[in-house]
């Protein structure tokens, strides 16, 4: 008996033998811009022996226990659609039976499926011959599952060289490729242990340390934190994110849970029934849901930690130029009834507010230039500013927050208003 072929089958099946079948729902927006790493068209997958027999069903309208009950066959995919780009986060995510886990299992052909079109760097998945396709997994996509699927009688070291082993590195190079990768997981120190003396957590992250260390384009993570506490569960969260801003692997990450997509995930595909019903950013998905199921879906959410600045800023409804002078300040307030002004200079940048009262005080009416009367110590956030971190600085101040990028350039202004509305779902 093989036994590495035995253990190479363990870790492709994530530890678990059964066979998923359902899920997903159907896809919609198309990432646009170049660098596309994975790009899923059209993709369907039917578990059954006579699959052809759900097509003119669907293309009747039947949904998905309605083509069961009449064929006895399983729509896992149904038309699937999405872009994934390089170096981002891409989240799929649906309650049990959406067909999320069955779509990822397609991406590396673990599932075959039925139909459709699945490029990694524009080369067709379902076009590579058995050489190609093993080629592909063992140097391109790299595969973290639920399950740990940490080999028992390999110590955790061996364990992470699994892959490398695979790929037929040599035994120095292997050990020092997967000490590095248990490194960037925190678990060096556990390199000779066996997994039986780790807890969950820090099984996972051998999962995730085994995945890194062939240095994969792509991480294809199933469910990978679902079986952990909250705690440790959130730590992962933490942890993964910390990786990417180093790594900027492209991560396709299936998930049941709303607030893990919504923290981690670049873009967010919502899944039912096999199909894809929304994709976008998760304050796209909070803030225009595209049917009554994904509202359903995010009603309960923290609006305050997903919202940003960027979503509900506006353009202040007058600006003045730092070479403009007072009177120009004080002319633009009157025509508008306002009692202050932000100041830019030629590129935008921010320069400050000035009051009506500043200007009028002693002669500083007469001044030349704004320089000298402008307030520099006014409230400022960046456009990735979370709504809960504007509620401190909104509360102690009575003018608008400003928000300006990286480069300091004024992009537009929070007020008050604009913050309750968010939280309340209204518009302003």
């Amino acid at each position: 008996m093989d036994l590495k072929k035995l253990e190479l089958e363990e870790v492709e099946k994530g530890g678990n033998s059964s066979r998923p079948l359902e899920e997903k729902d159907q896809n919609s927006e198309e990432i646009s811009g170049n660098n596309i790493e994975i790009e899923v068209k059209n993709l369907y997958k039917i578990f059954g022996q006579q699959p052809e027999r759900v097509f003119p069903l669907l293309e009747k309208g039947l949904d998905k226990e309605e083509i069961f009950k009449q064929t006895g066959q399983t729509i896992g995919v149904n038309n699937a659609s999405f872009a994934v780009k390089k170096g981002e986060i891409f989240v799929i995510m649906g309650l049990s039976g959406s067909g999320k886990s069955t779509l990822i299992r397609c991406v590396n052909r673990l599932y075959e499926p039925t139909s459709g079109e699945i490029l990694i760097e524009g080369e067709n998945v379902l076009d590579m011959n058995e050489q190609q396709l093993r080629e592909c997994r063992r140097h391109k996509m790299s595969m973290v599952f639920q399950q740990f699927a940490l080999l028992p009688h390999r110590s955790v070291i061996s364990n992470v060289e699994f892959g490398l082993e695979v790929q037929g590195v040599k035994p120095e190079e292997r050990r020092k490729k997967a000490l590095e990768a248990l490194k960037m997981v925190g678990l060096e120190e556990w390199a000779e242990s066996s997994p039986d003396n780790l807890s969950g957590g820090m099984q996972q992250r051998v999962g995730l340390a085994r995945a890194l260390a062939t240095d994969p384009e792509i991480l294809l993570m199933d469910e990978a934190f679902s079986a952990l506490d909250p705690l440790i569960r959130k730590e992962m969260q933490d942890e993964l994110l910390e990786l990417q801003s180093n790594m900027h692997k492209t991560i396709l990450f299936i998930t049941h849970d709303l607030d893990e997509a919504l923290k981690i995930g670049d873009h967010i595909a919502v899944m039912k029934d096999g199909k894809i019903i929304q994709i976008g950013t998760p304050e796209d998905i909070l803030t225009n849901p595209a049917n009554d199921y994904v509202s359903e879906f995010v009603q309960d959410v923290d609006r305050s930690k997903v919202i940003t600045a960027r979503t509900v800023m506006r353009k202040p409804e007058v600006v003045v130029f730092s070479k403009d002078g007072p009177r120009v300040a004080l002319r633009k307030m009157k025509e508008l009834g306002i009692s202050s002004v932000f100041i830019v200079g030629d590129n935008r940048e921010l320069k400050g507010l000035v009051t009506v009262d500043d200007i009028i005080s002693g002669d500083n009416i007469n001044k030349k230039s704004l320089t000298g009367i402008l307030r520099t110590d006014i409230p400022k956030a960046s456009p990735d500013t979370p709504l809960k971190d504007l509620f401190p600085i909104a509360s102690e101040t009575k003018i608008p927050i400003a928000v300006v990028d990286d480069n300091g350039i004024f992009l537009g202004i929070v007020a008050r208003v604009n913050i309750l509305a968010a939280m309340s779902g209204e518009e302003v």
